[in-house]
């Protein structure tokens, strides 16, 4: 059976692409991972972007794309990713003040992604919607706004990009999740946490936590998940190091098997 794509979320490394893009891309490369996704861009024009990437031979193959900015100008979103190559554009994050308070707000939500996702869709992209804990809190009629969502857009227009730490700190199990949104699920967040005594996530390197990291790469694998994308909010040794070691269980668990 063929494995999945590992990519790198490069928000994981967003102290060091500020300082060095190129450099920073130069090294996820080295590590091994087979694409990146994105979070901004360090004002490298597109062309220039592209040229990176081939010469690294990494693929550029989602971008998360804030609703801020899809809203100000969704054409200039949609023209960088096809020009470097880009499948996914998701939209990654509510901020506060966006963030839906009543079901008839989250229901005027679901109708504006569904618009957007329709627009990318017809311009060859692939448009997805990337959940925190904050979802499935929300509420949407008699279901969380998670499930809401994806009840009330169409896969042709919203996918799902599953974070699986968010999902088990909501309270969910994650493996549950996948098999729910199967073939609706091309990219997962493949992340692992513990919780402090405040009760708020640590976020950790793969396998030193309490998510199943094995049940849910095989639950992907049945899903159809094609990326899976290693990320670290909050890293606890030097970022490249954390990112290093996660590449590193991947390896041994799963890539080498």
């Amino acid at each position: 059976m063929n494995k999945i794509n590992i990519g790198l979320q490069l928000y994981t490394l967003r102290d060091l692409t500020a300082f060095d893009f190129e450099g920073t891309l130069r090294k996820v490369a080295e590590l091994g991972y087979q694409g990146v996704e994105f979070a901004g861009y360090g004002d490298i024009p597109a062309e220039q972007m592209k040229s990176l990437l081939d010469e690294l031979g990494l693929k550029g193959f989602s971008s998360h794309v804030s609703l801020e900015a899809m809203r100000k100008d969704l054409q200039k979103e949609i023209d960088y990713l096809k020009t470097i190559g880009a499948a996914y554009m998701i939209c990654p994050f509510l901020m506060p003040e966006d963030r839906p308070q009543s079901s008839e707000e989250w229901c005027k939500l679901f109708s504006e992604l569904q618009e957007i996702g329709t627009e990318v869709s017809k311009q060859g992209l692939i448009f997805g919607y990337h959940n925190h804990d904050f979802e499935f809190i929300g509420q949407a009629g008699e279901h969380n706004a998670f499930d809401g969502m994806f009840m009330q857009t169409t896969p042709a227009a919203v996918q799902v990009e599953m974070d699986v730490c968010w999902v088990q700190f909501a309270g969910h199990h994650p493996i549950e999740y996948i098999h729910k949104y199967a073939g609706r699920l091309p990219l997962l967040h493949l992340k692992d946490f513990s919780t402090d005594e405040q009760g708020q996530m640590i976020t950790l390197e793969l396998g030193q936590g309490s998510v199943n990291l094995p049940a849910v790469i095989e639950a992907s694998a049945k899903a159809g998940v094609q990326w899976l994308i290693v990320e670290q909010d909050v890293c606890q040794n030097p970022p490249l190091e954390s990112i290093s070691n996660s590449y590193s269980w991947l390896k041994q668990n799963y890539l080498n098997k």
